[in-house]
């Protein structure tokens, strides 16, 4: 009974999330009249506003993932090996992210620096998109974070710093050299998350008037039929590809390790 049960509980599972995507993808293939085509699929790449959108967020997710890992595995390092009582503050710190909603956040940012605050960053491009990549950095925080501190779990990082001292190493050298080279993979799987997060964001970009690519499938869907479904499924595509990166990723390094 146990077993039927928890079948009928993963088939019910797998067509709540399966259909919805089923029935959107054959809606974005019915542009054509009467026959399937991939005509909303052409529009939607085609759109030089798709691919000015599409490109400006990927630059800010990888000025995240660079800015993410400079802050985190310092960070993430220091608390390790220094100041492990700190470790419960630390993380409810990073756990904020997930219960302040990104309004809030991007509104606090628009009110301290405003044009007519002492720090002026929304008056300028590059002072707004500086913004923008500290928000994301921040929605992202939880998982980067975690990700960080469960690869760091891995290794004896006090027998290592220690290793490397006895050598004469500095700081950075065994930040750059030791430390992250064996939490690559955690640090791999915490960039993935970040892009997915950046890619599909839409309250921070719509309020700093950024043109990502979030603001842009909004727009999309007011004013277009089926090159929203179609945009959506590639959006999808997207996050599973960097799900599926992670998990290559994590089983490459199970198999190297194993090789070794």
């Amino acid at each position: 009974m146990k077993r039927i049960w928890a079948w009928g509980a993963l088939t019910f599972g797998l067509l709540y999330f399966f259909l919805p995507l089923i029935g959107m993808t054959n809606f974005s293939l019915k542009m054509r009249r009467g026959e399937y085509s991939f005509d909303a699929y052409a529009r939607v790449l085609a759109d030089p506003k798709f691919q000015e959108t599409f490109g400006f967020s990927v630059m800010m997710a990888l000025f995240t993932i660079l800015f993410g890992i400079f802050l985190i595995v310092p960070t993430a390092y220091w608390v390790r090996l220094k100041m492990p009582g700190l470790r419960p503050y630390i993380e409810f710190v990073t756990l904020l992210p997930l219960v302040i909603p990104a309004i809030v956040i991007v509104f606090g940012y628009i009110r301290l620096y405003n044009t007519s605050s002492w720090l002026p960053l929304t008056g300028t491009t590059t002072g707004t998109n500086l913004l923008l990549m500290f928000g994301y950095a921040t929605l992202a925080l939880p998982y980067m974070y975690r990700a960080v501190d469960t690869g760091l779990r891995t290794i004896d990082v006090t027998t290592l710093t220690e290793a490397a001292q006895s050598l004469g190493a500095g700081w950075i050298t065994i930040l750059s050299r030791i430390i992250l080279p064996n939490v690559l993979v955690a640090v791999l799987s915490g960039a993935f998350l970040t892009f997915a997060i950046v890619i599909g964001e839409f309250t921070m970009a719509a309020l700093l008037n950024r043109p990502a690519f979030g603001p842009y499938m909004q727009l999309l869907g007011a004013n277009r039929a089926y090159e929203p479904a179609a945009l959506a499924v590639i959006a999808f595509g997207i996050t599973w590809a960097c799900m599926g990166l992670i998990q290559l990723v994590t089983r490459f390094s199970k198999h190297t390790r194993a090789q070794r």
